[in-house]
């Protein structure tokens, strides 16, 4: 009967002995658990009685060789058999080489989720551009024949977006004309320019901040409800039957809410100019004894009409990009009702984004254009 394997320290030697093998893992284990290891520079391992050892056993002796406690102590091994001693050098090559393997496929792994991620962003891109084009040139066809707008639906949907926003949109730029103005007279009441506040709230609400807020809200607001519809009709495989019967889609759903909401936006952003300079006329009288007739007399003078026609200028931009995306997320749904809140995300997030985007660009080169 062979030897049961043991593991000690004897004089600051760690001696191994017995048969090394697969049954007497456990009593190796709970051997090098008791054992006190030397604390020495070099720890020698002496293995001269190891009268057996597998591939379980030449693991366990890899495993106390490199498991040494403390750091900076060097290991020596000596007495192996050359049979046993070639089983754990073909080991620790295997062990070496899994090592690179591993390292080797996180690489790849990291490679082929950046490869994958470009590729996804290319794919994404040509559909959009794909839209676009097809979206424009469904535009030029109506046209060229306006007869062939959904001119009932447009106006639906000029209602939808437009009509049934005034509220909440006179009440938030009311809000934000009230904001800027009272925030303003703080500063103006210390240096005694409280005619300036008609500046300050004029040409900040007409040039950037009402149709901004406007586009914001819209994209929230529409641009959500665009993707939800239409996403919910190719769920129900309700596009499917309007290409069966010779319809095309875009002329169904993507024109009639993108011209609705192009001509929706530019009057929202107009009844929203006028609601929050209202605003603002009302923090003026109160805060800085401005009155209204002063206020109305300054506007006229320090407020050009090309800072109106910069903010609406920009609407009908905005109404595009927000139909636009909104519209393309509903195509692009492929799941079920999951994937259908997911891209109505992705719409608002888009719409949003990409509104202030073309905002900033706006800015900067109006700025360059001493507009």
């Amino acid at each position: 009967m062979e030897r049961q394997a043991t593991i000690s320290v004897e004089d600051n030697v760690v001696y191994c002995r017995g048969a090394w093998t697969l049954p007497n893992l456990s009593h190796l284990e709970q051997g090098g658990r008791t054992i006190r290891w030397p604390d020495t520079s070099t720890v020698l391992y002496d293995a001269g009685e190891v009268t057996a050892m597998d591939t379980g056993g030449a693991l366990m002796l890899q495993r106390y060789i490199d498991g040494v406690p403390h750091k900076g102590q060097q290991t020596s091994l000596q007495g192996l058999k050359p049979e046993f001693e070639q089983l754990l050098q073909k080991l620790k090559g295997q062990s070496i080489q899994a090592g690179r393997d591993a390292v080797a496929r996180g690489n790849v792994r990291w490679v082929e989720r950046l490869s994958r991620a470009i590729q996804s962003w290319q794919s994404s891109a040509v559909r959009a551009l794909a839209f676009i084009g097809e979206s424009t040139l469904a535009l030029c066809r109506s046209i060229a024949r306006p007869q062939s707008i959904r001119w009932k639906s447009l106006m639906r949907f000029v209602e939808l977006d437009g009509v049934r926003a005034l509220p909440i949109t006179g009440l938030l730029t009311f809000l934000v004309g009230v904001v800027i103005a009272y925030q303003g007279a703080e500063q103006l009441r210390k240096f005694g320019t409280n005619i300036f506040i008609v500046d300050l709230v004029g040409i900040s609400l007409l040039r950037e901040i009402a149709p901004l807020i406007v586009a914001i809200l819209i994209a929230g607001r529409s641009g959500s409800a665009y993707t939800a519809e239409i996403g919910t009709m190719k769920v129900t495989e309700e596009l499917d039957a309007v290409r069966t019967l010779g319809i095309s889609p875009m002329n169904l759903l993507v024109l009639p809410r993108a011209l609705g909401l192009i001509i929706a936006l530019p009057l929202l952003t107009v009844y929203a100019d006028v609601v929050g300079v209202f605003g603002g006329m009302l923090i003026a009288l109160g805060e800085l004894n401005v009155s209204f007739v002063e206020f109305v007399s300054r506007f006229e003078e320090a407020v050009p009409v090309r800072h109106l026609l910069i903010g609406l200028g920009k609407a009908p931009f905005f109404a595009a990009l927000i139909a636009l995306v909104g519209c393309y997320q509903g195509f692009q749904i492929r799941g079920g009702v999951d994937d259908v809140g997911r891209r109505t995300t992705i719409s608002v997030v888009q719409g949003i984004f990409l509104v202030i985007v073309f905002d900033a660009i706006c800015s900067i080169l109006l700025n360059w254009w001493d507009l």
